[in-house]
């Protein structure tokens, strides 16, 4: 079982990724693989290759989280670009039902308008949303104040914990999943 973790801040090592990797250590302690992919730069979000890449890994994955820093209440610019990119490349069959979760890294706040974005990809989708024991999101303006933000980093650990379980609940419900059916599109103009 593996899911993937989207690391969408334009820094690689700082407080989006240190709440990543406190997820993908719980997600690891339940016996989860993890792979945390780090964006990087608009570029790369937009390069066909790139993001047809890890649309595939998406898609063969069990589940998926997204981590984002808040600039002016919402996520970041190229990470919403890189999820329009790679909603519309994913075979829509293969992410329904795919657990999915979104957290948040601020120096102060946003992080509700943030989350809220990101998770309308979700929606979408049709992948159901992994809560937490609060609102998924860490608190600092550099890697080492999130490692002293105790509460966050619990939280990160519950989503990882949740995530893990909801996984392991779907393997073995041994349910056929809901057939989903084909789009229809209403144009409410004249």
């Amino acid at each position: 079982m593996d899911v993937i973790l989207i690391n969408g801040s334009p820094r690689e090592k700082q407080c989006t990724y240190t709440a990543l990797m406190e997820i993908a250590k719980a997600l690891n302690e339940d016996g989860i693989n993890t792979q945390i992919i780090h964006l990087g730069s608009a570029e790369k979000c937009n390069d066909n290759l790139f993001v047809s890449n890890v649309a595939r890994l998406v898609e063969n994955s069990d589940g998926l989280i997204v981590g984002t820093p808040v600039y002016y209440s919402a996520a970041t610019g190229m990470l919403s670009m890189f999820m329009t990119n790679l909603i519309s490349r994913c075979d829509k069959l293969k992410l329904a039902l795919k657990p999915a979760a979104t957290i948040a890294s601020a120096r102060r706040a946003g992080s509700i308008s943030a989350i809220d974005q990101i998770n309308k990809f979700f929606m979408y989708a049709q992948m159901p949303i992994v809560s937490s024991n609060y609102w998924p999101m860490v608190y600092g303006l550099k890697a080492s104040d999130v490692e002293k933000d105790l509460e966050g980093l619990q939280i990160m650990r519950t989503l990882g914990h949740n995530m893990a379980w909801m996984i392991k609940s779907f393997a073995i419900a041994k349910v056929d999943k809901p057939v989903v059916e084909k789009l229809i599109r209403t144009n409410f103009i004249d």
